[in-house]
């Protein structure tokens, strides 16, 4: 196993680049990191629709989620990979069909988790505001996001986890992010495929962990400089 590694490392942690495109380990941490951030907005939108006081509103987003929840992520990727390209007129990269799909998928969730802080933050504090005269939105932006954006921040950063994982999902449509390139390595080496996916299995795992255990430690430095502030 360690033969195999030793031998194969560059193509497990960043494909074929300089010589070809990037993928392996560091096309797997971008496809997190993009598609979570570019999920935050609409993952923000999705929440304060499913706050809002307008009912057709409230009722509308929660279909949305509910519909995204209940899809398992592969069958979006599917929907992604053969829609998008009739809805655009363009021949659309696996890369950005799985950038889609995660944004889609992620903002479901990270919208109920940002709607699960909003309700956590004290009536009184929006009452309050609203009796001061402070209009609705306002009072949203001003008064509630940031405390349930900072009450909910180790379920996001737990969410970006989670995240690196679903990217092993872009195999099935060539996107060359760990899983592939550890397909690809099984292929040249045909005979040792439990070695091969033993050390992808092994590199997954210590990938998430030790941003389990970064994120968490950046959490408690947020909350301790929050609490002397």
């Amino acid at each position: 196993m360690l033969d195999l590694l030793m031998q194969y490392w560059p193509t497990l942690l960043v494909g074929q680049y300089p010589n070809g495109p990037l993928g392996g380990l560091a096309l797997t941490l971008i496809l997190a990191a993009l598609g979570l951030a570019m999920s935050m907005p609409l993952a923000l939108l999705i929440a304060l629709a499913r706050v809002s006081p307008f009912g057709w509103l409230r009722v509308a987003s929660k279909a949305l989620v509910n519909v995204v929840r209940g899809m398992p992520l592969l069958m979006l990727i599917f929907w992604a990979y053969f829609v998008v390209p009739k809805l655009t007129g363009q021949v659309v990269s696996g890369f950005w069909t799985l950038i889609f799909a995660l944004v889609v998928y992620e903002s479901a969730y990270l919208s109920e988790v940002i709607r699960s802080g909003i309700e956590a933050v004290p009536r009184g504090q929006i009452e309050a505001s609203r009796s001061l005269g402070v209009g609705y939105w306002t009072t949203m932006r001003k008064v509630v996001l940031p405390q349930a954006l900072f009450n909910v921040l180790p379920s996001m950063t737990s969410q970006f986890v989670s995240t690196v994982k679903e990217t092993s999902l872009g195999y099935v449509i060539s996107v060359n992010e760990l899983t592939f390139a550890a397909n690809q390595v099984n292929n040249l080496v045909l005979t040792q495929p439990l070695q091969v996916f033993g050390i992808l299995a092994i590199i997954y795992f210590l990938v998430c962990f030790s941003l389990s255990r970064s994120l968490s430690w950046l959490d408690l430095r947020i909350r301790r400089s929050r609490a002397m502030a």
